[in-house]
Formats: structure tokens, C-alpha cells, sequence
């Protein structure tokens, strides 16, 4: 555990609440020192990380997997491919969520995967001890009840697009530049809609900082329990 910082560099999105003490929290120890419950050998326990673009999700997830062995990392922009925007919530809930409470392996292919001929699956066996789900939208009120715990990672509004627009324009995935910059804007502005209906931060078990804390060391993560102390 690293000690509590007192400091005020994060911008975050309209409506979250804005931290004023960060702890520091070794990732691997961050779910037990969240409230997250332990696996019993009953099913996976199902952590979800949600939080802006660009704001340090899938490095959160990808962190948080490393750190426990077995756990499976299952991305909401793979089940949600080509499917309408924020109206994917019955897919994971279908596709993943139930089968694993249900104590089922997942060998699950989206409509759309078959519909453009994508190849593969999505699979993870009914015994892993950890399932983190990361994504826009991962802890939605629609998949709460399936869900153990949930992280927010916040992260700074203007870091957070620079790093999302950078990440964009070198995969093409959205056209060239100006294309990528249109695109990203015509996202976040259905994504802030949703996210501020969501309020998914008042639901979280921790707080966890996306991007960097003013001039805190790197290496460990920042983070604040539910009910963080705000302005």
C-alpha cells in the first residue's frame, strides 16, 4: 500500500465526482482492497471496468488479468461489434453473463460475427476464478445484477481524447485524420449521454485513476473507495 495523495490534477467528464485524495493500491492487490469478493470455487466473480475513451480501461484490465492467474479478460467492443451503439446489454447478459452464473462454458459467437463473417469465438471455461469484463458501458444498470464488482476508471477529459485520437488515427480504424477526429466527436457525444443517464461511478466499488495523478510515481495504481471524498 503506498500512502494517500492529496492531489487535484484529474479534470474528469461533467457529473463524476471529482477525487481530492488518491490512494496508492498495488494491482494485484486492488479488489480485495475495493470489497470485491474473492472466487469461492462457485463461478468466476465478474469485475467489470468501465469509464471514458481513452481512459486507461483496457490497460487497467490488462494490468488487473496479469495479476491473477487463470482470470479472463473479455472486451464489450467484441461482443458489441457491428451491433447498434449502447444497445448490446442483452448480448453479454445472453451470451456470457447468464451461462457463467449458470455454471455453463461460453463458446459464444455474436449475431453480427456470423452476419460478416468474422472468425472465432469468444471462450471461457465455467471454472477461471476471475472474468473482467472491460469496456464503454461494461457495468451498465442492465448487467448489474450478473456483475461482482465494478471499477470506474476516471481519467482526464483532455488526455483521455488525445490519447484516444492518437490510438485511432494509427490504427485507421476510422478513416484517415479528419475522419478519425469526426468520428470521435460524434462518439463521445452519444457516449457523455449515456454515461451521465449511467452515473455507473455511484455504483463503483473503487475510483481508479486512468491517467496520471499530477506527479505521483508511476508503477502503482490510484485509486479511491466508493463514497471517495469529492468537491
Amino acid at each position: 500500500m503506498v500512502e494517500s495523495m492529496q492531489l487535484r490534477h484529474l479534470s474528469p467528464a461533467p457529473g463524476e465526482p471529482l477525487v481530492t485524495e488518491w490512494e496508492g493500491v498495488e494491482v494485484s492487490g486492488l479488489l480485495e482492497w475495493a470489497g470485491v469478493p474473492a472466487p469461492s470455487g462457485a463461478g468466476p466473480v465478474v469485475v467489470a471496468i468501465d469509464g471514458r475513451s481513452g481512459g486507461g480501461k483496457s490497460t487497467l484490465a490488462g494490468r488487473l488479468v496479469a495479476a491473477h492467474r487463470g482470470a479472463v479478460l473479455v472486451g464489450v467492443d467484441d461482443i458489441a461489434w457491428n451491433a447498434p451503439m449502447f444497445g448490446w446489454a442483452g448480448l453479454v447478459r445472453d451470451g456470457l453473463l447468464t451461462p457463467l452464473a449458470a455454471g455453463h462454458d461460453v463458446r459464444y459467437r455474436p449475431p453480427a460475427w456470423d452476419e460478416h463473417g468474422r472468425a472465432g469465438a469468444i471462450e471461457v471455461a465455467a471454472h477461471v476464478p476471475l472474468v473482467v469484463l472491460e469496456g464503454v458501458g461494461a457495468a451498465c444498470a442492465d448487467l448489474a445484477d450478473l456483475i461482482d464488482g465494478v471499477l470506474w476508471v476516471q481519467s482526464d477529459v483532455a488526455e483521455a481524447e488525445r490519447r484516444g485520437l492518437a490510438r485511432d488515427i494509427a490504427q485507421g480504424v476510422n478513416g484517415d485524420e479528419a475522419a478519425s477526429i469526426a468520428f470521435w466527436h460524434a462518439w463521445m457525444a452519444d457516449e457523455l449521454a449515456f454515461q451521465s443517464a449511467q452515473r455507473t461511478w455511484e455504483r463503483a466499488d473503487a475510483i481508479v485513476a486512468g491517467t496520471r495523478v499530477g506527479d505521483a510515481p508511476t508503477g502503482p495504481l490510484y485509486a479511491a473507495r466508493r463514497s471517495p471524498r469529492v468537491r
